[in-house]
């Protein structure tokens, strides 16, 4: 198989390699695999030593002439079967370049909602009759892009984009740094916020929770010293031990340092990354009933679930959580299994592969 991928590659190493990992595994598991992408970032040595070339470009325009262009060309030169596009600049470049050959093009969609049939941007996205396939990072996004395909010869899937518990065999954080210790109970977030990301109910939560004095909290992330977020945490009761980190590229160092994760998105979300940071650093996760959440956390077992909007039922699930040694430990310990199996990098991979060879298949039939 001949792939062309269509991505980004110049973010943080973490927050890349879980894609990227599923090019290595297919260029070792023997097949073709070009990337159109930036060709200096911190993954590069990692795909060259898979034997993965990088053409260099970035992203910058919808219609990017020279962009397409360059894609029919590299088509052509490298007789490409199946075209991969990951994001709305990408595919909608990819959608112009691949008209009048008969490579498959297949997009990805991470997210529930902003697509639409009375949308007309969605045309240049999944919805374009030239789009063959469309891969989802959850079920819960998939039920929503089949909601607006028209075609029924689309090809629209759910692969979890997995991860491997190997990736965050790492020393945990030194919390000290945060004016705090691993004696000391731990609860940490971590978001670029905005305000569905729900950290004023993680702050209104500490307001509930000011009594326990070995309890921290970690704010990690941008745009977090601002209003309303520095009102609530100085009217917390506890605003000294509620710590404003700031941008992080040690996150999952940090999240495996503490006891707690809270993720309080108080809409729908694809499949959040740093749930499964989180799992796979074997740190237990207290999410709120987005339907992607509960796609990764059965309550009780690998994690818990609480309402969203609920400051109270956050206060209270950590509350207990600090009470009962036991049960944090039992359900921490329970963490991992999740990644090791549905969401696992090496199902993923699998499921890719399967996939591609089916729409190649299919259009040998």
């Amino acid at each position: 198989m001949n792939l062309l991928v269509l991505t980004v590659t110049n973010d943080s190493f973490n927050s890349v390699r879980p894609e990227l990992e599923i090019y290595v595994s297919l260029a070792k598991a023997g097949h073709t695999v070009t990337l159109i992408s930036e060709k200096e970032s911190q993954y590069a040595p990692r795909l060259q030593e898979s034997g993965i070339e990088v053409i260099d470009a970035k992203y910058r325009k919808k219609i990017d002439l020279k962009l397409i262009s360059l894609i029919k060309k590299v088509i052509k030169d490298k007789n490409i079967e199946i075209v991969y596009a990951t994001n709305s600049r990408a595919i909608s470049n990819a959608i112009f370049a691949c008209m009048g050959s008969d490579v498959k093009l297949v997009t990805y969609r991470g997210t529930t909602g902003g697509l639409y049939r009375h949308d007309p941007s969605s045309y240049l996205n999944a919805l374009n009759p030239r789009v063959d396939g469309v891969v989802c990072v959850s079920e819960a996004v998939t039920q929503h892009v089949k909601k607006q395909v028209f075609s029924r010869n689309k090809k629209v899937v759910t692969i979890y984009k997995g991860h491997d518990t190997s990736w965050y065999n790492q020393t945990p954080a030194a919390l000290e740094e945060f004016k705090t210790t691993k004696e000391n109970f731990n609860v940490a977030f971590v978001a670029n916020v905005r305000p569905h990301k729900g950290l004023i109910y993680v702050v209104k939560a500490a307001h509930e929770l000011a009594d326990i004095k070995d309890l921290h909290i970690l704010l990690i992330g941008d745009k977090i010293s601002q209003e309303p977020y520095l009102s609530e945490i100085k009217k917390s009761g506890m605003s000294e031990r509620i710590h404003v980190t700031g941008h992080r590229k040690d996150v999952p160092q940090i999240i495996a340092a503490c006891d707690v994760l809270i993720h309080a998105s108080t809409r729908k979300e694809g499949l959040p990354r740093v749930i499964l940071e989180s799992l796979a650093s074997g740190t237990t996760v207290i999410a709120s009933a987005n339907e992607s959440s509960l796609e990764i956390i059965q309550d009780g077992t690998n994690g818990f679930i609480v309402p969203i909007k609920d400051a109270s039922a956050i206060a209270k699930k950590i509350r207990e959580l600090h009470n009962s040694k036991e049960l944090l430990e039992r359900v921490t310990s329970h963490a991992k299994d999740i990644i090791n199996d549905k969401l696992s990098h090496k199902t993923t991979a699998k499921k890719y592969i399967e996939y591609f060879e089916s729409l190649i298949k299919d259009e040998n039939e």
